[in-house]
């Protein structure tokens, strides 16, 4: 009863986490990306099947905790056997084993923490779902942002073509202007199907990670948010450490094995057998005697079990030893991957802030610039080809900005995973 609650509070759990993500969500400001998290939590099967894993794992918490089954035997006298009282005609017994004072509190704390490693492996894996989401769905802005810009790019070139045409047929211009636009028109031509042709297989991952098909077409901000951090460095480094889940993970297996050690000894004491039997006696005929045909039962039969071969137990325990020394040096091994991945999400997290704020000053820079050239070349005093080239030069910027403020947010989102956190991102 007492596991089934417990079954049935881990359900309850998982329902509130999953519906506790829009809630936070729209207590700080609900963005596009946010329902998506939460459709992915509820039909990702990844996310399910190690959820489904945990279960189980549960389900053999009361079988390491429960008694072995008792012995129950019938034996039938085919040659009856002659006793004082009566011939014996059959005999009924049933015995059962008791382990050492402990041990099926030992093997139950065992299965226990199994099943917390399972409930580690699934945290991981709703983090970096929650990873992976809101890295594809920033994917797909970019290449939206970067079809936006090149198709308002494209349609300023056919007035910019039609304007080289005009010159050229009044001898203010040569040729030359006119082909440049062209050639132009066919590079940003060939950029928009090459953008094209990325967008379906991000949409199909998309589609995966969520497992469905999206009826209505992905809705995106006009301009993509930037993520940052509240912890500092040094923070980000001790919260890594104590919350990733897949350091947890294995310090709940070396927890595993440390219990093992116990069950180990535990196994190598006396277990004891307590049982009962029942003899049916038949009377003898023709006498009269005190107990003639007197049914015999004895009660309590007392037995116990010598674990005189210790070499096999004291292999148990240090084999218990060894398990929890690998698994401590996996979990190290797995700090110092970790520190490196980090030390490099984060040097790219710089990076990407720097880069904002550099091609937002560029932009807005490119954007005067080409203004004032539009103004000069109309009244004579600058050449097309310059001002094709600030164009040219504006639409590079205006993508490098959008891929920046993606590159941004993905930072922050590895970041957080690696933290094993989802939040951790400023007030919205």
């Amino acid at each position: 009863m007492k596991d089934k609650r417990y079954k049935n509070i881990t359900y309850w759990l998982l329902a509130f986490s999953l519906a506790l993500l829009p809630l936070l969500s729209q207590a700080q400001e609900e963005r596009p990306v946010d329902r998506y998290l939460v459709q992915g939590a509820e039909n990702n099967p990844r996310l399910k099947a190690l959820f489904t894993d945990y279960l189980a794992a549960l389900e053999q918490v009361p079988q390491a905790g429960a008694l072995p089954d008792p012995q129950v035997s019938f034996a039938y006298f085919l040659q009856p056997v002659e006793t004082r009282v009566g011939a014996q005609r059959a005999t009924f017994s049933a015995s059962q084993m008791f382990p050492w004072f402990g041990t099926l509190e030992a093997q139950e704390r065992v299965a226990a923490q199994r099943a917390k490693v399972r409930l580690q492996a699934f945290e991981e894996a709703k983090l970096e779902l929650y990873r992976d989401i809101r890295v594809t769905y920033n994917d797909l802005y970019y290449l939206q942002a970067a079809t936006r810009i090149t198709e308002e790019n494209l349609e300023i070139l056919t007035s910019f073509k039609e304007l080289a045409q005009v010159y050229f047929e009044t001898g203010q211009a040569g040729l030359s202007a006119v082909l440049q636009v062209e050639m132009e028109e066919e590079e940003l031509r060939s950029r928009l199907e090459y953008l094209a042709d990325s967008r379906e297989p991000l949409v199909t991952r998309f589609e995966q990670l969520l497992n469905t098909d999206l009826q209505e077409p992905i809705t995106f901000p006009d301009s993509l948010w930037e993520e940052e951090l509240l912890l500092e460095k040094e923070a980000i480094y001790n919260t890594l450490l104590a919350q990733n889940p897949r350091l947890e993970q294995l310090r709940q297996e070396a927890q595993v094995y440390e219990n093992q050690v116990e069950v180990a000894r535990k196994m190598g004491l006396p277990a004891f057998t307590l049982g009962a039997s029942y003899t049916s006696i038949a009377g003898r005929g023709g006498v009269e005697m005190p107990d003639n045909g007197q049914d015999a039962v004895l009660f309590p039969q007392v037995g116990i079990r010598v674990p005189i071969y210790r070499k096999k137990y004291r292999a148990m325990q240090k084999e218990a030893v060894l398990e929890k020394e690998a698994v401590e040096l996996r979990r190290e091994n797995l700090e110092n991957q970790l520190l490196t991945e980090l030390e490099e999400e984060y040097r790219d997290l710089l990076d990407a802030r720097r880069k904002v704020v550099l091609y937002k000053r560029l932009t807005s820079l490119a954007e005067e610039s080409f203004a004032l050239l539009q103004e000069e070349f109309s009244t004579g005093r600058n050449s097309f080809e310059e001002v094709l080239r600030m164009e040219r030069q504006l639409l590079n910027y205006r993508l490098e900005l959008a891929q920046a403020r993606t590159a941004l947010n993905n930072r922050v989102y590895n970041i957080n995973y690696l933290m094993g956190s989802r939040y951790e991102t400023e007030d919205r």
